[in-house]
């Protein structure tokens, strides 16, 4: 892997790290249950993101 290619998904695993960490803080705060739910299923995709590009390195 190139530097350029690795500082690529280390971007990446940033911004899913704090997509991750926003969509968590939102949905503690959320009154509403579906909505709830929306937010939380966000966060666990971007998990998901972050597990695969953290697999890359």
């Amino acid at each position: 892997m190139t530097t350029k290619e690795l500082l690529y998904v280390e971007d990446a695993l940033g911004h899913a790290q704090y997509v991750m960490t926003k969509c968590r803080e939102s949905a503690g705060q959320l009154q509403d249950s579906e909505l709830k739910t929306l937010v939380e299923q966000m966060a666990s995709k971007q998990q998901m993101l972050f597990t695969s590009f953290y697999g890359l390195l």
